[in-house]
């Protein structure tokens, strides 16, 4: 591995009070995004990343069924600690700066991953996705991701080579995107927006309502249909493209070496599958998650507007030439992130707000267990998973009224609660 390269070319000037005599300042241009990393440790780290993907399809996904806590929390471990012996690495052979920008772009794709399972969450809901099926679709969004992040981050190299201003643009664009996860419930309405891909796919090809196994086709009414299973795919997919707007230029933010930038946002990826797993059932419990990720990506949004003055070579900003502005370093990026985030995570965990929603997100989740359960499951299990529920219930009734007046869409709960009680009574 090697660092950044930077282009040497330079423009000339006539020195003030020496007629005659010249003095080259470097001409403000970005940063070349391209290394001098071989073409084998290319080769070494796509077939390590595909390995991986194989690996989780071969061993996990094939077969049907929904991870344990534990699994998952082992997963999840090992995924992290394959990304963190990845970034010692790039920290010993590519140097300190190398690696703090490998570090600080891994966790910036990380947290951005976590608020990314949220809106899963949301999606594996709305389409009713039984939970033995849903790593498939998980891996398949991941996969996906992978690919189309890709595209962008050669396509965000390629345009920073050429065009210095496009720092510009990325940094107003974070700016926007953490003007938006200001706003209070950033993600409330997530659930009640139409997926646009899943509604041109059901009005231009047939469709069926009901999942059969996890093939994405089946017969419906005599004729070749579309699963939901295969649009629940697409749905993933078309919130991964969404996704990287947000993603690839704030990981530009942090550094413009395209092999940092590439290896982060794929090993920040690859445990996301098994995260969603273990922190799906936690996520109601971060309350001001999106106040963290606001804060950061303004942050770096920021750190992108500072360097695209100091490189600036627009005629209307400074007569084209470069504005002597504080440049901020990797360091000092990595611990504000960290800051900001462990700051998100520790005042979440000690809200009230966080631990009342998470009372409301387990009595839905065992509502919803309880009346997926089969006619003819056994007495135990559904006296089980009733006392589960009831317990849950009581939780949720003796929260206090400004709690219970922040359930979103109350009248569902009551009626599919009033379902469950009276199934189980009959």
């Amino acid at each position: 591995m090697g660092t950044a390269m930077f282009s040497s070319r330079h423009r000339a000037r006539i020195a003030p009070g020496k007629p005659g005599a010249c003095e080259y300042l470097p001409l403000p241009v970005a940063r070349l995004p391209m290394t001098t990393t071989s073409p084998l440790v290319w080769q070494a780290t796509i077939a390590l990343i595909a390995g991986l993907l194989a690996f989780d399809y071969f061993f996990h996904v094939r077969k049907a069924h929904a991870p344990s806590l534990r699994e998952a929390s082992a997963w999840s471990a090992l995924y992290v600690g394959i990304a963190l012996l990845f970034g010692a690495g790039v920290w010993h052979w590519g140097g300190s700066t190398l690696g703090a920008e490998y570090f600080a772009g891994y966790v910036t794709e990380k947290a951005l991953s976590v608020d990314n399972i949220f809106v899963f969450l949301v999606i594996m809901a709305s389409f009713k996705v039984p939970r033995e099926d849903q790593q498939k679709v998980l891996l398949f969004g991941i996969t996906f991701a992978l690919v189309a992040r890709t595209l962008f981050i050669f396509l965000g190299a390629a345009l920073i080579e050429r065009f210095s201003w496009v720092f510009y643009l990325f940094g107003l664009a974070l700016l926007v995107t953490a003007g938006h996860l200001f706003k209070p419930d950033a993600h409330g309405d997530e659930e009640d927006k139409p997926n646009i891909v899943v509604r041109m796919v059901r009005k231009l090809f047939h469709s069926s309502p009901h999942y059969d196994g996890d093939k994405l086709f089946t017969t419906w009414r005599g004729k070749r249909a579309l699963t939901p299973m295969l649009l629940v795919m697409l749905a993933i997919g078309g919130t991964d493209i969404l996704f990287a707007f947000d993603s690839i230029p704030a990981i530009f933010g942090l550094t413009q070496n395209i092999y940092i930038v590439f290896t982060a946002t794929a090993f920040s990826l690859l445990g996301m599958r098994q995260l969603y797993f273990l922190v799906g059932g936690l996520l109601e419990r971060l309350v001001y998650l999106s106040y963290g990720l606001a804060a950061v990506l303004g942050f770096i949004g920021i750190k992108l507007v500072l360097h695209a003055l100091h490189e600036n070579n627009l005629p209307f900003i400074n007569d084209g030439d470069a504005v002597s502005v504080i440049e901020i370093g990797t360091g000092t990026s990595l611990a504000v992130i960290l800051g900001l985030l462990l700051v998100t995570v520790l005042v979440s965990l000690l809200s009230p707000k966080g631990k009342a929603k998470v009372a409301v997100s387990a009595l839905r989740r065992q509502v919803a267990d309880y009346l997926a359960l089969d006619e003819d499951a056994p007495d135990a299990e559904r006296a089980r998973v009733h006392a589960a529920m009831s317990a849950a219930e009581e939780r949720v009734d003796a929260l206090e009224p400004r709690f219970k007046a922040m359930i979103r869409h109350p009248e569902q709960l009551q009626r599919d609660l009033a379902r469950a009680h009276a199934t189980h009574r009959a």
